[in-house]
């Protein structure tokens, strides 16, 4: 390459732009990414993060296209014949359509924890009410009643998660979820747009002195991030109190935790301790599904203020969540465990409907026989649950439940599409947004929302139609093996309406 002409930007200066960039935006872009999935409220997440990787790719683009340029120009060039200026420009511009690509992997590299570990937990674990709900069944209640830590308090091995609650319905199942003996309630602000803790206020009505409730540290619209000022924790908190109609909560959780910034933050430490000595909030936890799940947890049990840990944990979980369990036992800290189905794909990948029925509880059964757990909170969503969840209650795992979550793993390898990761995107010359595509047939297939699937399918600008006859340069795109064309095809005839 000739580097001759004054001004003329070399290739070795444009390489060190991009390395420069790909660090400025694995750092920084990669960092708002993060905090957006972690879930915090989008409205306080800092933007300088967002601009200042934004800015450090535009000026990388625009030193490729300079030098671009300058090959097509080049004396060497000019006296060679357009041919190589044509052929160099080419070059100039693959080194930029390569550099936007390495930008994109930067994020996706930054978020890889997500999509390797958090991602087939993240997804409302509600699967559809069993098509033939066995007799034996009918009326389940609660059997076991273990001691959450240095709380005292003896709580249902199964509880309440609240995430789908909101509205009359809503109100109904917890209500029947107390006469059956459920008396741990999991709730949040965010969890149906602070719906599900005004359902529950109603619910628990005439109980308060029985039930275990617990609720998080957020807004309606998503967690709070670290350095939010005491006065604006508290605020959150009491807007909680409000809607559950309550003078006090059992837990607070910080919610969602993937740093150590928001679980060790002073403020929110300062605001649980004022809400304590106001009578408005007994203990602190936190919440984690997150890839840094275990470093959380393992500073969690250091630092000693914190009375409960909800933890996702299934079978297959995090290599060394076993031993954290163990050790929060030994330190009187109540475990509770969230995301017990490893997805909730079990309606759509085990044939037998007796097997599939069978994995809930056999999941169930698997989470409970560590006896350092406290109790699980799994999704409600209609009456029927009660029977199908509350059958496991008291119950220990046999080996047909060994081998039905043996066969779960089998089956979920290579159908189940890691959210958070869309790896496969650029290999579609369509567009299709194949994460999502496969996300609602998720929805269809495996948890029973076929109206919300569909719904959802039809707002896409871009839908899987075109799969049908496409060639498929998907093929071998997804790192996890899913065969796209024939799942995202598939998802079409699903999702469409007539």
């Amino acid at each position: 390459m000739s580097q001759s002409g004054a001004g003329r930007i070399a290739g070795w200066m444009v390489a060190v732009v991009w390395a420069a960039t790909l660090v400025l935006v694995y750092f920084e872009l990669g960092w708002f990414a993060a905090q957006a999935i972690e879930g915090q409220d989008r409205s306080l997440i800092a933007r300088g993060p967002l601009w200042l990787g934004a800015v450090g790719f535009v000026v990388a683009f625009l030193v490729t296209v300079v030098w671009a340029r300058g090959l097509w120009r080049s004396e060497e060039a000019q006296a060679s014949g357009r041919k190589l200026g044509r052929r160099r420009f080419l070059v100039g511009a693959a080194t930029g359509l390569g550099g936007i690509v390495a930008s994109g992997g930067a994020v996706v590299a930054h978020l890889r924890g997500w999509m390797m570990v958090t991602g087939p937990a993240l997804a409302p674990e509600t699967p559809v009410v069993a098509a033939s709900p066995r007799p034996e069944w009918q009326g389940a209640r609660v059997r076991e009643y273990r001691r959450l830590g240095r709380t005292g308090f003896e709580v249902s091995d199964i509880s309440l998660g609240s995430g789908r609650i909101k509205g009359e319905a809503g109100e109904k199942v917890a209500r029947q979820a107390i006469e059956r003996g459920i008396n741990y309630f999991d709730t949040a602000p965010d969890y149906s747009e602070s719906g599900s803790e005004l359902a529950l206020g109603r619910a628990i009505k005439g109980h308060r002195d029985k039930m275990f409730l617990a609720t998080k540290f957020c807004t309606p619209h998503g967690n709070l991030p670290a350095g939010t000022s005491v006065q604006d924790y508290m605020a959150a908190v009491e807007g909680s109190l409000e809607r559950l109609q309550t003078d006090y909560v059992d837990l607070i959780h910080i919610h969602a935790c993937d740093s150590l910034e928001r679980l060790l933050d002073p403020n929110v430490h300062e605001a649980f301790d004022r809400l304590k000595q106001q009578g408005k909030a007994r203990f602190i936890g936190f919440s984690s599904h997150t890839p840094n799940l275990e470093q959380v947890a393992n500073t969690a049990l250091e630092d000693g203020r914190f009375d409960v840990m909800m933890l996702a944990y299934h079978h297959g979980a995090w290599p060394l969540l076993g031993d954290i369990v163990d050790r929060a036992d030994a330190a009187d800290v109540g475990v509770v465990a969230m995301k017990t189905l490893k997805g909730a794909k079990h309606r759509g990948l085990l044939e037998s409907r007796d097997e599939a029925d069978a994995y809930t509880q056999a999941a169930f059964k698997w989470v409970l026989g560590n006896p350092g757990v406290a109790c699980l909170v799994i999704s409600f969503r209609e009456p029927s649950n009660l029977d199908e969840y509350l059958y496991a209650s008291g119950k220990r795992l046999r080996s047909g439940d060994q081998a039905v979550l043996q066969k779960y793993d089998r089956l979920i390898a290579g159908t189940h599409c890691f959210q958070h990761c869309g790896v496969c995107l650029d290999a579609c010359p369509e567009n299709v947004p194949i994460d999502d595509v496969l996300r609602h047939r998720m929805y269809f297939e495996d948890y029973g929302d076929e109206k919300e699937a569909m719904r959802l399918y039809s707002k896409l600008e871009r839908k899987a139609d075109v799969c049908l006859e496409c060639s498929a340069p998907c093929i071998g795109a997804c790192p996890f093996g899913i065969s796209i064309q024939e799942r995202t095809s598939g998802a079409h005839q699903l999702l469409t309406l007539a």
